[in-house]
């Protein structure tokens, strides 16, 4: 008996030491099929001609839109960006977790000082466990309107999507907003002012206006597709101030994906995206070759407020139809209907149609209770400033916003993340209120005591693993509006949204806890709330704020810091060398 057991012994271990060595092998092998992909980045001035004019606009390598970046599930990107423009700039790689590499992520005076003109500096970090479409773009005053492109994620080295049909073949759409103006002056003014900064002059697909604009037809964006065949859409909502609605005339999209994760596929005629958002969409080549229009225009849930209601166009052309041989300028392609500007209903439909595909991680027993308010504001005109030139918000006021009462304001001499990696005293504090100082009906008719917020820069201090739900209610103050709330560093469970104010009493029984969608924005109702959650298991500095830059530039705003664990895998990494200084 006792050979016996000195023979299962024997080969106990060496079954141990084979799969050991197969556990090696197949981590080799994982790290082997990874890729590190390089690109230069130059930030410079490039004249655009749209809607009849030419203007100097910033760019990415003379390109609007600029370069498209593809990786698979597990690669490094290394990104050497130089800045040839007379702005300050940095490139924020939306969506993207950053895990320990919070030096990387772009947003400007929170994980970096602004990379000046004449300067350079390097983002290098690894895209591990997301698929699917993110995006980058300029995180430095309103560059973005420009400064933005797709980052697309496949599968890794020998896998496959998880439809039950693959694509054919993939397109970008990303979707954006033109001004007939440098952007920066039109916030400048803006900021001059006191009032709403002015609405763009048209939206575009892929950098072009469309038909329906002047001198833009020859430019509209053909994207082809053959009958029979099944084609990927990767949508992004790059637009700056403005939420968008997206239709194809005559064909069904079958939404597979958002913000670079899968969920279960559902078939709409319409999406809705927030800026910040994606939406990766199947369409079919199931209709007579013909040329149809792809189209977006403005869901705009405030009331009052003035908005480009403009329709931007791209053509989806049968590569069988008689035009794609030749000019067919003269034949119009099929029109889609769109919704009204204020469908609600339509928004809300397809928003609660997200649910998650495969096993979800949504935390239960909750460390952080968060409550925040988010919205508009109104300061009084200061004393020494001219009422008629300098207070154009509504009553001899200037607009701001608000997150708990607290408009953000950005330090000048130093990034968050630095002042907290170095402990530089009076660049923040970790103050930000987990709950409204004062409860009020947020969606209903509220005092004008409550308009006017306290600037400052607080934080909200996490410790690392901490579970996290925050509450995230809309209010009237001013205007009720949909805010696409986006949250640098993480992705988010969505498990509930719901229209007034939040009820902690009753509305926890609408929890999804078992399939919501896993963003990195969410697009809080108009007069409404969402819920949020997630594990703050990547340690550094992140910005929370509203995704239409008018509001982040009037303060709708805070951040999260999250500190260190336990060794070198739950710390942020050192910062890099090039970082640049303020």
């Amino acid at each position: 008996m006792e050979v016996f057991d000195n023979i299962f012994a024997i080969n106990h271990r060496c079954s141990s030491f084979f799969l050991g060595l197969l556990l090696l092998l197949a981590s080799a092998l994982s790290l082997a099929d990874a890729k590190s992909h390089y690109h230069d980045f130059v930030i410079q001035a490039t004249p655009l001609k749209r809607l009849c004019k030419t203007q100097n606009s910033i760019t990415v390598n003379g390109m609007f839109p600029g370069p498209t970046l593809e990786v698979n599930n597990g690669d490094t990107l290394v990104v050497n960006v130089v800045n040839k423009a007379r702005y300050n700039v940095t490139i924020h790689w939306h969506g993207v977790r950053q895990m320990r590499t919070g030096w990387a992520d772009g947003p400007e005076f929170v994980t970096q000082c602004p990379i000046r003109p004449g300067g350079s500096y390097t983002y290098r970090f690894t895209i591990q466990g997301q698929e699917g479409t993110l995006w980058w773009h300029a995180h430095s005053s309103w560059l973005r309107a420009t400064v933005y492109g797709a980052l697309i994620i496949h599968p890794k080295e020998g896998s496959s999507y998880p439809f039950s049909k693959q694509p054919k073949g993939e397109t970008a759409i990303l979707l954006g907003e033109w001004w007939n103006a440098d952007p920066i002056d039109v916030v400048r003014e803006a900021t001059r002012t006191g009032g709403a900064p002015n609405s763009s002059d048209a939206y575009t697909i892929n950098g072009q206006p469309g038909d329906l604009y002047n001198c833009s037809s020859q430019d509209t964006v053909i994207v082809p597709i053959d009958s029979g065949e099944t084609n990927l859409l990767r949508v992004v909502n790059s637009a700056l101030n403005q939420p968008l609605f997206f239709t194809v005339a005559n064909h069904k999209l079958t939404v597979v994906g958002a913000d670079a994760s899968y969920v279960k596929p559902f078939t709409t005629s319409v999406l809705m995206l927030g800026p910040g958002q994606t939406t990766d969409v199947l369409i079919s080549g199931d209709q007579n070759p013909s040329r149809y229009y792809m189209a977006a225009r403005a869901y705009q849930s405030a009331q009052n407020a003035p908005f480009d209601n403009t329709t931007t166009t791209a053509i989806l052309e049968y590569k069988s139809s008689p035009c794609a041989a030749k000019n067919c300028s003269s034949n119009k392609p099929i029109m889609p209907p769109l919704p009204t500007f204020n469908d609600t209903a339509t928004v809300t439909a397809f928003t609660s149609s997200f649910k998650s595909t495969g096993k979800t991680f949504v935390p239960n027993d909750i460390d952080e209770s968060l409550f925040f308010t988010v919205g508009l504001g109104l300061n009084p005109c200061p004393p020494n400033f001219n009422k008629s030139s300098q207070c154009q918000g509504p009553n001899g006021t200037r607009f701001t916003a608000s997150m708990n009462n607290v408009s953000f304001v950005l330090p000048s001499n130093f990034s968050l993340l630095q002042a907290h990696h170095q402990r530089i005293q009076g660049v923040f504090t970790t103050d930000f209120p987990a709950n409204p100082p004062r409860k009020f009906d947020y969606t209903g008719n509220v005092s004008r005591s409550l308009f006017t917020p306290v600037p400052g820069t607080k934080l909200y201090r996490l410790k690392y693993g901490s579970r996290v739900q925050i509450v995230l209610q809309d209010t009237s103050i001013v205007t009720s509006e949909n805010h696409p709330i986006h949250l640098h560093g993480y992705d988010f469970y969505i498990i509930a949204q719901g229209f007034g104010n939040y009820n902690p009493r009753t509305d926890p029984s609408k929890f999804n806890l078992v399939d919501p969608p896993l963003r990195n924005t969410v697009a809080v109702p108009v007069n409404g709330w969402a819920v949020i959650r997630f594990v703050a298991d990547n340690p550094g500095v992140w910005l929370m704020h509203c995704h239409l830059d008018v509001h982040i530039t009037w303060g709708l705003a805070t951040a999260f810091l999250v500190e260190n664990g336990v060794g070198e895998l739950q710390s942020i990494e050192s910062p890099p060398e090039d970082l640049p200084l303020c």
